[in-house]
């Protein structure tokens, strides 16, 4: 390819990652709002942001396997089509039930998107260039987050919550159009034994064990949802090793799964990702016993979310030769904060531990990926995306999960003694499984 046609795909991808952030901290602000306004039962407003959620991380390694048997850009369009249809038709659902079922089918456009895109960069860009094109991923990403709150805020504020599912809808449609003209990027023909069955029964798994950990325990939810959840995913998971078992291809790659420096920086991003949602909840909580007024607040969160949109790209740079020590350093003093808010919630703690830990996020945005996928053979650069994408999100899900858990029987602050335990045992995975060539 060319110049000009590299540098479009990698256009078309930031585009589509731009919404992924939208698309659910959107979802989840105006769930009061849709819940009350659209017909149908109200124990279905969770479900807007779980269905999408739990769709989204069950379809993604199935469609890594399918984009890399297929044109991959052809596919990553298809996938933002999917958003982009699914948006527009979600602001004129007449009921719950439909909203909630368009919601699921978005999320699988979104896995379809991400791991297209991941799979039509890592065709077109060498390994040597990868660092860099994960910078600018990563500030796209952190920018998306950090902006998502107040852009869906302002979206209600203009044209209400159908608003809120039409923008992110359009972003997408934008990332489909700017992959007219290009090349359909098919990798070599690949074996005809794909493990459907075990495609499928792995979806079944990480669906019904995200939403059982989003659900909780907690009060309004019936004890046998989230039960019954995970004993459906013990079944799945179950019948999941028998059929990997007998595949002659199993679509798990299980050889990305052997390689340590693979499994350790999946397990940082999932613990910085869990660091940042845990911080989202606990800090506003902590900010408000010590009489921390609105103005005050968004400062706070502007410092925790802020420098994930400035400093990626030099993060990137960073990384070329200090990749272990920057993760490290970035999980120890995420592990460090929490645990000074343990023993202080004054002001002043707040805003440094916000201030610290967007530090970390913004400093490590991107990197682990960038550096997880460089074990990644361009021709399974879907599926490694998305299993590696898959462990991120379940690790989010399930460390939010735990932190709420503990904080109902302990208070705010022990949420975020969970969250730096994880980030504390990432540390030290990363620091004993990377090789010291990658430092």
């Amino acid at each position: 390819m060319s110049v000009r046609q590299r540098r479009r795909v990698l256009v078309a991808a930031l585009i589509s990652d731009a919404v992924f952030p939208l698309a659910i901290t959107g979802a989840t602000a105006v769930v009061p709002e849709v819940t009350a306004q659209v017909p149908g039962p109200g124990v279905l407003g969770p479900w807007i942001v779980l269905a999408y959620n739990g769709l989204f991380a069950a379809a993604l390694l199935l469609a890594g396997a399918i984009a890399d048997r297929s044109a991959r850009t052809r596919f990553f369009a298809a996938g933002n089509i999917v958003v982009a249809s699914t948006g527009i038709l979600s602001a004129l659902a007449p009921d719950l039930v439909s909203l909630v079922a368009l919601r699921t089918l978005a999320g699988v456009g979104a896995a379809m998107c991400a791991a297209g895109g991941s799979s039509m960069v890592l065709a077109v860009y060498p390994p040597e260039e990868r660092r860099r094109v994960y910078g600018y991923a990563g500030a796209v990403l952190g920018s998306s987050l950090a902006l998502g709150p107040v852009v869906a805020q302002a979206l209600m504020a203009v044209g209400g919550w159908p608003l809120v599912f039409v923008v992110p809808g359009s972003v997408a449609a934008l990332a489909a159009v700017a992959t007219l003209g290009l090349p359909g990027l098919r990798g070599p023909e690949p074996s005809e034994d794909f493990d459907r069955a075990g495609a499928v029964l792995f979806g079944l798994t990480v669906a019904a064990v995200v939403t059982a950990f989003g659900l909780g325990f907690g009060a309004g939810v019936p004890w046998w949802a989230p039960s019954g959840l995970i004993l459906a995913a013990a079944v799945s998971a179950t019948a999941l090793i028998r059929a990997e078992r007998r595949a002659s291809k199993p679509v798990i790659p299980m050889d990305l799964l052997r390689i340590p420096a693979y499994r350790a920086y999946a397990l940082a991003t999932g613990a910085f990702m869990g660091m940042l949602v845990v911080g989202l909840t606990v800090l506003p909580r902590l900010g408000s016993l010590r009489s921390v007024g609105p103005g005050e607040a968004a400062v706070m969160l502007a410092l925790l979310t802020a420098p994930s949109t400035v400093l990626p790209l030099l993060a990137a740079r960073l990384a070329r030769r200090l990749a272990r020590q920057l993760v490290t350093c970035a999980l120890f003093a995420c592990t460090a904060t929490a645990a000074v808010l343990q023993v202080t919630g004054d002001r002043a703690a707040l805003f440094a531990a916000a201030g610290v830990i967007g530090l970390s996020l913004g400093l490590t945005e991107g990197v682990p990926d960038g550096q997880a996928l460089r074990y990644v053979p361009a021709q399974r650069g879907g599926a490694g995306a998305a299993l590696f994408s898959t462990a991120r999100m379940s690790l989010e899900t399930v460390t939010l999960a735990a932190a709420t858990g503990v904080m109902a029987a302990l208070g705010p602050a022990s949420g975020m003694a969970v969250a730096g335990a994880v980030c504390l045992v990432a540390a030290l995975v990363v620091r004993q499984a990377v090789p010291s060539r990658d430092a």
